[in-house]
């Protein structure tokens, strides 16, 4: 390849610069290296609280020792949350609420994917992807809101969809339809919270590498992903996450009911 058409190093993480300082922010499926476990660091660098849930106990028990070692015990709590339960669901808000006083921001991350032809796939297939991306999203964002207008002072929402969600790939009918499906309920939510200060609006990534990735995704279809990518690399997960910083913050208070994508796909 020559220099000019060399694709260009990742970039280093920007620091933080206290955008949310003295929020409190609630994060599904933020136990590890994938988009939610960098948005809670993010959030962490830029001076909120965070509570996290993630449906694996043991990958949420250590994500909050290891975040509370770096950034205080009293800045970071979580406790397992499966988002297709909706008891759970609740415990999760319950302690965010219990634990800081206030609910000020949501991160909706929970998602499933799978790769199936649809002449292949299963009811059970559909329905499991369909319940954990969609509907978990959904029973998240009846909660919160119900919280966050019961609150004086508004918030926000962020929803994590995908561009799959507007373009076609083989293999993913359930999991584009449920991200298409994030986007119609992001731009419905926003409707009606806005009349209570609270905006909603949802982030659109192509490919964020992180292990899990990894392991559920052949090396043949990774390179093939990352070869639609203009700048000839995949997004690293924090990258994806300070999109969400934006929308969490006051730099995006006049934007809702919009999905931003974090793509370098080329047109």
């Amino acid at each position: 390849m020559e220099a000019s058409a060399r694709p260009p190093d990742a970039p280093v993480c920007p620091p933080g610069h206290d955008l949310l300082v003295g929020r409190t922010a609630v994060i599904t499926a933020a136990a590890g290296a994938g988009i939610g476990g960098a948005t809670a660091r993010r959030f962490l660098e830029e001076g909120a609280h965070v509570v996290i849930g993630d449906a694996h106990p043991r990958r949420t028990q250590e994500t909050v020792a290891a975040l509370a070692a770096e950034f205080g015990a009293d800045r970071v709590d979580g406790i397992p949350c499966d988002v297709t339960d909706e008891a759970q669901v609740r415990g999760l808000f319950d302690l965010a609420e219990t634990r800081h006083g206030r609910l000020d921001i949501v991160v909706n991350n929970a998602g499933l994917g799978g790769t199936a032809q649809l002449t292949e796939m299963t009811d059970e297939e559909w329905d499991k992807v369909i319940d954990v991306t969609l509907t978990g999203t959904f029973r998240c964002t009846r909660t919160a809101l119900r919280r966050l207008r019961a609150g004086a002072h508004g918030g926000v929402m962020v929803n994590n969809a995908s561009v799959l969600g507007w373009r076609a790939q083989a293999g993913q009918a359930h999991y584009a339809a449920a991200k298409a499906g994030v986007m119609a309920l992001t731009r419905c939510a926003a409707v009606e919270a806005a009349p209570h200060g609270i905006r909603v609006n949802a982030v659109a990534p192509s490919l964020a590498m992180h292990p899990h990735l990894a392991k559920v995704t052949s090396p043949e279809l990774l390179k093939e992903l990352t070869a639609r990518e203009a700048f000839g690399r995949h997004a690293e997960p924090w990258e994806i996450a300070n999109v969400i910083v934006f929308l969490a913050g006051g730099y995006s208070s006049y934007m809702t009911g919009e999905t931003v994508s974090v793509s370098s796909q080329h047109a």
